[in-house]
């Protein structure tokens, strides 16, 4: 089957966002003083919004009672400082974009990425190309694995879920595929290593951003 559209995850998909999440976090925590963690083990801290990412990295006594709210503060504040000091695409996903827009594919971006630093990041980083929709989490949006996001991506198209992919790095991205019937496409230049995408149930696997463009 060829699909008639794409809806993108965007950190460690489409962005290396990695190195910028990590200092940020490590800052706050130092400031706290805290142990800080290896830029690498952020790759299983991230992808699932800023407050799961904190619990993962501070110890339960520092946000438990209430806390939670202000250090998850503390790291919006801290990751709107430097969140583009290493943040860029991934290689291969401007060429892979390019090609989307010569064939007239449909694009789309939702992530767990707080709203306003999803559109600024795009906004940045990815102005070169037109995406129908960029989504993050917020007050009225639930973060993934619930699709709500993807499904107003869907309407906005006026295609059903079956006949778009969605494409991700994380066992996140591929639950939130399968709750919306959106087809599961894996990507290995990212955050997750693919068993944990294959166990999550991807029945694509791209090696390369120009993988994807087999799929339309």
């Amino acid at each position: 089957m060829k699909f008639k559209a794409i809806i993108f995850d965007l950190d460690g998909t489409l962005l290396d966002t990695l190195k910028d999440l990590a200092l940020a976090v490590n800052a706050v925590l130092e400031s706290k003083g805290y142990p800080e963690h290896p830029v690498d083990a952020y790759r299983y801290f991230v992808g699932d919004g800023i407050d799961l990412l904190v619990k993962r990295t501070f110890p339960e006594a520092a946000w438990s009672g209430g806390n939670l709210d202000l250090l998850v503060e503390a790291v919006k504040e801290e990751y709107g400082r430097r969140w583009a000091d290493h943040t860029e695409p991934y290689p291969g996903v401007p060429e892979m974009l390019n090609l989307l827009e010569q064939m007239a594919v449909p694009k789309a971006i939702f992530s767990n990425k707080p709203h306003q630093f999803a559109l600024l990041t795009v906004e940045k980083l990815l102005s070169h190309w037109r995406f129908l929709a960029v989504i993050g989490i917020g007050q009225h949006m639930p973060r993934k694995p619930d699709p709500t996001g993807a499904l107003k991506i869907a309407k906005q198209m006026q295609l059903e879920p079956s006949a778009i992919v969605y494409a991700g790095d994380t066992d996140t991205d591929m639950k939130t595929a399968y709750a919306g019937g959106f087809y599961p496409a894996a990507v290995l230049w990212g955050f997750r290593p693919v068993g944990e995408l294959k166990a999550a149930g991807a029945k694509f696997l791209a090696a390369d951003p120009l993988d994807l463009i087999k799929l339309f």
